[in-house]
């Protein structure tokens, strides 16, 4: 089905120059079937420079900017862009991603697949549930082929397929204008300096009735977090606070996506075509495959913790803007003091 109305690709800048050049280059560049708008918003970063290369795109009509006032926060930046045009389905875009080929189209199709579908998540070197060549990886783009190369691989490899998954993750996320309306936009009271409102908006619209997808056949780069202080750390520990009492089945319905890692046989199929490749992409698939935390050993450790331990575990561990970062802090704070530390740690915020 032919969708008509323009679908707005919301991506909030803060900082990272060179980063969102890249980010917003990759969207410009690549064509789409499904008309679009590229909206901007500038939430008054450090930057100069920032601001003037985004006042040159937005001269030169090649996006829409809306620049806040103030250094509102991530979560007011995106409500912003999703309340400029109230009857559109919207693409939030982090200013750390690069895109590639018909990847709009593509992610379109998978949230329009059915009626229920809230959300739709692209697969990414850097996307905790969503992420390939698995949860961990801490390279850049996995293999020889490059982003657009990978891409295609995905496109042909699994073309319309989709996964339930319990939560859509924030770096790349298409939400479907109708659920915003059954739903309401994210909650900024609560999580309004960031971490937790694409959680929170992903359990609020499942107790709604809708569902949220794993997009099968796209894949997105995300960079993620180059710096990772102790003050983020206690962002993110809180935000996972709240959310676990305002749903406290979330970490659960987590924990179980991971233990059964559903998505195993979509990332086989991709190591699959790949190998058959080349040579040099298949030595590459096998080397990651050397890397990889297997998952079996991840829930078989979650296992003897205490339940809310394991839950707040799980809660921690879906932080997509906390990037590698965060998740090389997690693997350091693992062979330092063992599961049973961070259990204790976990436990300070029960």
């Amino acid at each position: 089905m032919t969708r008509t109305m323009p679908i707005d690709i919301v991506v909030p800048v803060y900082g990272g120059l060179a980063a969102t050049r890249r980010c917003l280059e990759s969207v410009l560049a690549h064509a789409q079937q499904a008309p679009h708008e590229v909206v901007v918003i500038d939430d008054r970063g450090p930057e100069q420079e920032i601001g003037r290369h985004l006042d040159g795109l937005a001269a030169a009509g090649r996006v829409t900017l809306l620049r806040n006032e103030r250094n509102l926060g991530f979560v007011q930046s995106v409500n912003r862009g999703m309340a400029l045009h109230p009857d559109r389905d919207v693409v939030l875009l982090n200013s750390d991603t690069e895109v590639a080929n018909d990847w709009l189209d593509r992610l379109s199709a998978a949230a329009h697949s059915a009626k229920d579908i809230a959300t739709a998540t692209p697969f990414s070197n850097n996307a905790t549930i969503c992420s390939y060549p698995f949860e961990g990886w801490t390279g850049e783009v996995p293999g020889a082929l490059g982003l657009a190369g990978l891409d295609a691989v995905f496109a042909s490899t699994l073309a319309g397929r989709t996964l339930d998954i319990p939560t859509a993750v924030g770096f790349c996320m298409y939400i479907r204008r109708d659920a915003l309306q059954r739903v309401g936009l994210f909650d900024a009271e609560r999580y309004g300096r960031g971490y937790g409102e694409e959680n929170d908006f992903c359990m609020r619209a499942l107790k709604s009735g809708w569902r949220h997808v794993l997009a099968a056949d796209v894949f997105v780069f995300h960079e993620g977090s180059v710096s990772f202080g102790p003050e983020k750390l206690e962002l993110i520990e809180r935000a996972t606070q709240v959310l676990c009492e305002a749903h406290p089945d979330y970490p659960q319905r987590v924990h179980d996506f991971i233990a059964r890692d559903p998505a195993r046989p979509l990332r086989d199929a991709i190591d699959a075509a790949r190998v058959r490749r080349d040579g040099r992409e298949a030595a590459r698939v096998a080397a990651e495959r050397a890397q990889e935390r297997p998952r079996a050993a991840l829930a078989a450790t979650l296992g003897p913790m205490s339940r809310g331990a394991a839950l707040r575990l799980a809660g921690l561990m879906l932080r997509p803007r906390g990037g590698r970062a965060l998740r090389t802090r997690l693997m350091q704070l693992v062979r330092n003091e063992g599961w049973g530390g961070i259990a204790r740690r976990l436990r300070r915020i029960a």
